[in-house]
């Protein structure tokens, strides 16, 4: 794609880094068939290349942008399905954060929706703060239809039957692990995840100090940023980000670390890109060292000695979390530990399609997002699975909030093959689930 920025803009570094982004575009069009919001609505604008030739308009001649392109952008699940089928290599994340940043600095947006923003930002991050939302969530659940805004519904609904109390686990320590040490390693234990489900942190050290690993909570880390960073809030999303790079690198300049175990693929897809995002800042080569060792979980799991069992009849069906397997590129391994485990693994039709939570889009753009979950849940159950796995909490949130089948994290199910506790969530149903070869 030709491009027509001036030497004076592409001083600027976002503008270089969207200038070289821009021009690999060949406008193929490959990007609308696995597109998750021109599926549903059919506009060329709602699609990866329309986007882009937005946004190009947008930073090239500097202006304002308009309600149009805003609502445009904005209907961007940032799935990233455009990038694993896109033939150049054209790297969308990167642009698409770049126009969210630039339209917070310049477009004045309307009173709801920056009420709704600030709100997002000021309470996901903060574990305390989500409990007490998602208390007065479920206290105002039955005036729902009182409710003038889909989004304010929307919140109401995301509060879940049982808020589970603080997991201690989620303090700064470190665990020791089960035998002789292999690795040191932080686990990433997240911000609203903490408030959700504390299962899948209890679950995820439970399972890698059985597996040899000394599991370290890092004293200061806390939020990735990444909520904050895709609405374009730039200062809030580095401030969260800048902790965790100082509270990691101490472990590292300490005792060492082997790795930054991450159980949330959304948080792994922004922790893994600290290096781009720090790249010109006084953090930059720290931001690049936790970057470079930041894991996910099965990632890490493929690397230690997980026992193998022979297959069961317990079918798990797997959700591929947008944020995995476009964002970190990672297909195969949680199905792979599933299936050593002893579980029968499938997979839905489209699986590449996002299940429409994206992070908070669920509560800002409902409607569509509301039309991608029944998507999702039509060709998850027509699996008849068991149990439904997936690697991310929103996820999670989104797919188990429409179905009466147990969806768990994927950690749970291979802690619960190795020795730990049945996933709550599968005692919770009391739906029958056929037992496993326990790996003990």
């Amino acid at each position: 794609m030709q491009t027509t920025f001036t030497e004076k803009q592409l001083q600027d570094p976002g503008i270089q880094r969207a200038n070289d982004i821009l021009r690999a575009c060949v406008h193929c069009g490959f990007c609308t068939a696995t597109c998750p919001t021109y599926q549903v609505l059919g506009d060329e604008l709602d699609s990866p290349r329309g986007r882009i030739y937005q946004i190009k308009d947008m930073l090239e001649n500097e202006r304002v942008p308009d309600a149009k392109t805003v609502m445009h952008v904005d209907r961007c699940l940032s799935c990233l399905a455009c990038m694993t089928t896109c033939p150049s290599g054209v790297h969308y994340m990167h642009l698409v954060d770049h126009a969210r940043a630039y339209i917070e600095e310049t477009y004045q947006r309307p009173f709801s929706d920056r009420a709704l923003r600030w709100i997002l930002a000021r309470i996901l991050p903060y574990p305390m703060r989500f409990r007490w939302a998602l208390i007065g969530a479920k206290l105002g659940r039955p005036f729902r239809f009182l409710m003038p805004d889909a989004r304010l519904k929307a919140m109401l609904d995301m509060a879940p039957k049982s808020i589970p109390p603080v997991s201690r686990n989620d303090d700064p320590q470190s665990f020791a692990p089960s035998g002789a040490r292999k690795k040191r390693v932080a686990l990433m234990t997240g911000c609203a995840q903490k408030a959700l489900n504390t299962d899948i942190n209890d679950a995820t050290i439970r399972l890698l100090t059985r597996l040899g690993c000394e599991v370290v909570v890092a004293e200061g880390a806390g939020c990735c940023g990444a909520l904050t960073h895709h609405m374009g809030k730039t200062s809030e999303s580095h401030s969260a980000a800048a902790k965790n790079i100082r509270a990691w690198c101490t472990e590292l300049d300490g005792e060492g670390l082997d790795a930054i175990v991450i159980n949330t693929s959304g948080c792994g897809t922004t922790i893994k890109d600290y290096g781009h995002m720090f790249r010109n800042d006084a953090l930059a080569d720290d931001a690049a060292r936790v970057s470079a060792i930041a894991v996910d979980v099965s990632e890490m799991l493929m690397q230690l000695d997980l026992p193998e069992s022979a297959p069961s009849e317990t079918v798990v069906a797997y959700h591929a979390a947008c944020s995995l397997q476009h964002g970190q590129q990672i297909k195969t391994f949680p199905k792979d530990l599933l299936r050593r485990a002893g579980f029968t693994v499938v997979e839905p039709a489209d699986a590449h399609l996002c299940c429409g939570s994206a992070g908070t889009y669920n509560l800002m753009q409902p409607e569509i997002s509301g039309q991608l979950k029944e998507r999702k849940l039509r060709t998850l159950e027509a699996k008849n699975p068991d149990i439904i796995a997936a690697g991310n909490i929103g996820c999670m949130m989104q797919i188990g909030s429409g179905t009466e089948i147990p969806i768990v994290h994927t950690v749970e199910l291979l802690d619960w093959a190795t020795g730990g506790p049945q996933p709550r969530a599968l005692t919770e149903t009391g739906k029958h689930v056929p037992e496993i070869p326990n790996l003990r």
